[in-house]
């Protein structure tokens, strides 16, 4: 195989994870991040998926910057990305893998690892609140609403959009208090490219659409959909929407699970653990 630091687009930083999971010799786990939040955002679960005999593997978007303190420093490295392109640099990196790996994300990342396990990537795939892809109907009111601070004015699909502390906690944090809802947001918010909200909002009108999944390749492999009851971004029924596409896969299993008094935030807040044990149980089952 090639070498990792030799490959376009991989960062440095990116390579060493690689070169680290193919020398473990392990199962490696590839965690896809979403919008407005960073790798950084999976430590925890990188650190119990290892304690478990898994490696972890978080790459990042392409440009994405190392801390979320570089991020809200330099917003214009978060512009233009499009849904194709972070697709592309999440699977080259997912191929460099010497096993199939399993995959999972959240939020835009759950769309992403979706479109990876539709092009024969993944070994078993957890989807979080996933962003929906074209196919997707449901419009709640309040999915809207937390994707309005970028769709209300379109010049927006060529910039980096900071969320305000409102806009974060009606988005994310809404099923948390006040206090760990400020700390989310100073800890792991950053700036997001408005140009993957226009597309996806846009999906369902667009044949070419990048926001598209096979949902019906039988190398898909099996994928659990976990949605949060609580969820304003991404409500279940978006999700459930998502499951029922999904089931049309005749080969793999197909899962859904709903997450009680859990919001946007369910990957990074208080109650991260019992996600990622969800998700853990479920890829042990298979890899």
């Amino acid at each position: 195989m090639e070498s990792t630091a030799a490959v376009t687009g991989i960062t440095g930083h990116e390579a060493k994870q690689l070169d680290r999971a193919n020398a473990s010799g392990l199962q490696p786990v590839v965690f896809v991040h979403g919008l407005w939040l960073l790798p950084s955002s999976w430590e925890r679960w990188a650190a119990l998926f290892e304690g478990a005999g898994y490696v972890a593997v978080a790459p990042g978007w392409p440009d994405d910057p190392a801390t979320v303190a570089e991020g809200k420093a330099n917003p214009e490295v978060f512009e233009k990305k499009t849904i194709g392109q972070i697709a592309e640099h999440s699977e080259i990196v997912a191929r460099q893998l010497n096993r199939k790996p399993a995959l999972i994300g959240h939020s835009f990342g759950g769309m992403l690892v979706q479109i990876l396990a539709g092009r024969g990537v993944s070994s078993a795939t957890v989807s979080i609140s996933p962003t929906p892809f074209r196919g997707v109907l449901p419009l709640p009111i309040s999915a809207l609403k937390s994707s309005w601070p970028v769709l209300h004015n379109p010049a927006n699909r060529h910039k980096a959009v900071p969320l305000t502390f409102e806009e974060f906690q009606y988005g994310f944090a809404n099923a948390v208090s006040q206090h760990e809802a400020q700390e989310l947001y100073e800890n792991y918010a950053v700036p997001g490219s408005g140009t993957p909200i226009f597309q996806a909002a846009a999906a369902n009108f667009n044949p070419w659409t990048e926001a598209h999944v096979d949902s019906k390749n039988p190398d898909r492999g099996p994928m659990l959909i976990v949605s949060a009851d609580q969820d304003h971004t991404v409500p279940v029924a978006v999700s459930k929407a998502s499951f029922e596409l999904q089931q049309r896969n005749n080969i793999g299993t197909t899962e859904f699970l709903r997450m009680e008094g859990r919001g946007h935030a369910l990957t990074i807040d208080h109650g991260w653990r019992d996600v990622a044990e969800t998700a853990l149980s479920f890829i042990r089952r298979f890899v």
